[in-house]
């Protein structure tokens, strides 16, 4: 059993804090209220990021105490959005998000997944017709495998999941955030993820 903390309680992160309820890990679910995030991730061992990705960074690097030490897992997406409330644009081109925290985290082990599905998906990869792929993007090694193993809880075959190698990486999974609202205005919201075939 492991003590996780999700900064976030809309519908990705109580999806995931039920799920991993489920899986039998001690979960906190931190709201927006003053000083919940602070007093999740003191206690936590690993923390889960599903803020809306536009506020992610000012929200964490303000609890670079209580996350030193931690792993970080990033599933959000730093985008603008259109007029129809999709998004349009990435916040930090050229960089991620992942990225970002990293460097205002140093002494947190920042590790990026999950961010290339419509959030059902991330708890239920096995209803898919056809198999998707989580990614992994982070520096250390052990956090990594640490959150492979959660993954496995939530439903994912090792199999399934790819690390692509440290956070620079996370730059390319967060662009695939802009295949999103086209797929969505195509096939309609539907759960889908991006997927590697081989």
């Amino acid at each position: 059993m492991t003590t996780i903390a999700v900064l976030g309680n809309g519908r990705v992160g109580g999806n995931l804090a039920t799920a991993l309820t489920r899986a039998g890990h001690q979960v906190r679910v931190a709201d927006r209220a003053p000083g919940a995030a602070a007093d999740a991730s003191r206690t936590a061992r690993i923390v889960i990021n599903a803020t809306p990705g536009a506020g992610s960074l000012e929200r964490l690097a303000a609890l670079r105490e209580e996350l030193r030490g931690k792993i970080l897992v990033d599933v959000s997406n730093a985008t603008v959005d259109g007029p129809d409330g999709l998004p349009a644009d990435l916040i930090h081109p050229g960089s991620s998000l992942a990225e970002q925290l990293q460097g205002a985290l140093p002494e947190t082990h920042v590790v990026k997944t999950l961010n290339t599905m419509l959030f059902p998906v991330m708890t239920s990869p096995a209803t898919l017709t056809q198999t998707p792929t989580a990614f992994l993007s982070g520096e250390n090694s052990q956090a990594k495998q640490t959150v492979l193993d959660l993954l496995t809880d939530l439903g994912w075959r090792e199999e399934w999941i790819t690390d692509l190698g440290g956070i620079r990486t996370a730059r390319a999974t967060e662009a695939a955030i802009l295949f999103v609202p086209h797929v969505i205005r195509s096939s309609g919201i539907t759960p889908f993820a991006i997927s590697i075939a081989r």
